[in-house]
């Protein structure tokens, strides 16, 4: 990967594939740290918008912070400005009320909340989308692992720091490409096209600068990302530096990071010290064993919450976005991320992430193979709620812990067994519930199954009804 792209013809084909995302060339990138340079930068965007504004969070807090954007948004949109806004309606779960977007809809915002539950997909929502996205007039576009709220901005009279995180701000031929993602999300949130989206980002999508970048605009079970991340550990020939909110990787990844670092290429892994989802924090550390016994070096933030999303590789490749590394987002979420592909830009990626490392604290194995960290753990924070979608990643990782405890197919490690004997009480538990009172457990399943009953039968109706009108249609031929 160091040596100039036009050499590999195979691998530049194979990032193509494995991502699902052309080359974009001709594009400016520069590179967002924290609240402090990312709010500011989409807020001056924002006012400045004179045709559009696309905006899509997974979360928009109603706090000091969102109301800012609010009425920014607010204003702009009473001066003639198209501005669309999706939201996740999940992620909006107990941090955002129905006032907030009924005010935005009143001053002429038009919002939709994405994917609420419904009886015909029982299921669907555990499908969440997670993008962080902004995009201006087709001119400039921001694309990041930040939601908004007063997290990111910290309260520095209180003694608490900002939430690290890290984005990118886009110009050039690839913000067409982010409006067009953009769009599809807009026409599955609202059953309707964003009319001229593609057509306005295209018209002014002329080059900005001389770097080369993929828009990647994962979706459910596309597993775009992962194969991308698969893909860079395996072609990584020096040096491949991750950071990470909720790591907890696949067996495959776990395998495939170990593998490179085996190989001497130089891994390290950047993850938080304190969650705000404690039980991610067990189940990311119950992955530490193999990688450090694979001689990658991992690191626990020793600041307030980690929550950036990147990849820097070779002094190359960078990868910035909404994706973590874990089951839900690499297979269940729409998840929106950028891979660059310029020395300038990723060598800023190395020195911020030399930066970061200054603020964290390495975990070694001990002379008894012991999990231990370099220096005294930090202050212990106070434990704050997290998202509902991230206690939706959790329940899956959980789930993959005693599936494989269960069925015996791959090692558990030690710092499993919390999780592993949290859940024999919770089923021990459970089964005492069901014998002392049939109902408690009766019920809930009753419930569940009519939920299910319901949207199977809704479902096959919309089937019979599709079948039919292809009848007729194939009869009038």
């Amino acid at each position: 990967m160091d040596e100039p792209r036009k050499t590999f013809p195979v691998v530049e084909q194979a990032f193509a594939r494995a991502s699902g995302a052309p080359l974009i060339t001709g594009n400016e990138v520069r590179l967002l740290k924290d609240a402090g340079q990312n709010y500011p930068a989409w807020l001056g965007a924002i006012r400045a918008a004179e045709h559009t504004i696309h905006f899509e969070s997974y979360i928009i807090h109603d706090d000091a912070t969102g109301q800012e954007f609010a009425r920014a948004l607010v204003a702009r949109a009473r001066s003639g400005v198209r501005v669309r806004v999706i939201y996740d309606w999940l992620g909006a779960v107990g941090k955002t009320g129905r006032r907030f977007w009924r005010d935005l809809r009143a001053a002429g915002v038009e919002v939709r909340g994405f994917n609420p539950p419904g009886l015909s997909s029982p299921f669907a929502w555990l499908a969440r989308d997670h993008r962080k996205m902004l995009a201006v007039d087709g001119r400039v576009a921001f694309v990041t692992g930040l939601c908004v709220g007063r997290h990111w901005v910290g309260d520095p009279a209180r003694g608490i720091e900002p939430w690290r995180d890290t984005g990118v701000a886009v110009r050039g031929p690839a913000v067409a490409a982010l409006e067009e993602a953009f769009a599809r999300m807009w026409a599955l949130a609202a059953g309707s096209p964003a009319p001229g989206t593609s057509r306005l980002a295209r018209d002014r999508a002329a080059p900005a600068g001389h770097m080369a970048m993929r828009v990647i605009a994962s979706a459910p079970g596309t597993a775009a990302v992962y194969r991308l991340d698969q893909l860079i550990a395996a072609a990584a020939r020096r040096t491949l530096w991750l950071t990470d909110a909720y790591f907890v990787g696949t067996a495959t990844y776990v395998q495939a990071l170990s593998s490179a670092a085996r190989d001497g290429v130089d891994v390290r892994l950047l993850v938080p010290g304190a969650s705000d989802i404690w039980l991610l924090r067990g189940l990311s550390r119950a992955g530490y064993r193999p990688l450090l016994e694979a001689g990658v070096r991992v690191y626990e933030w020793n600041g307030s919450m980690l929550h950036a999303k990147t990849a820097v590789a070779d002094g190359r490749w960078a990868r910035v976005g909404s994706t973590n590394l874990n089951l839900q987002s690499w297979f269940g979420n729409w998840e929106l991320d950028v891979a660059v592909e310029d020395e300038g830009f990723a060598q800023a990626m190395e020195r911020m992430y030399l930066d970061d490392l200054t603020r964290a604290t390495e975990i070694t194995l001990s002379a008894r193979s012991r999990v231990v960290r370099t220096a005294p753990s930090p202050r212990r924070r106070a434990r704050r709620r997290g998202s509902a979608g991230r206690a939706a990643a959790g329940a899956v990782s959980i789930g993959s812990a005693v599936s494989a405890a269960v069925t015996g197919r791959r090692a558990l490690g030690p710092a499993e067994a919390r999780i592993m004997g949290g859940a024999g009480v919770a089923l021990v538990a459970l089964a005492l519930l069901g014998l002392v009172w049939p109902r408690l457990i009766a019920v809930p399943v009753a419930v569940i199954a009519l939920w299910l009953a319901l949207g199977l039968l809704l479902h096959a109706r919309s089937l019979h009804r599709e079948r039919a009108e292809t009848a007729k249609r194939e009869d009038r031929d």
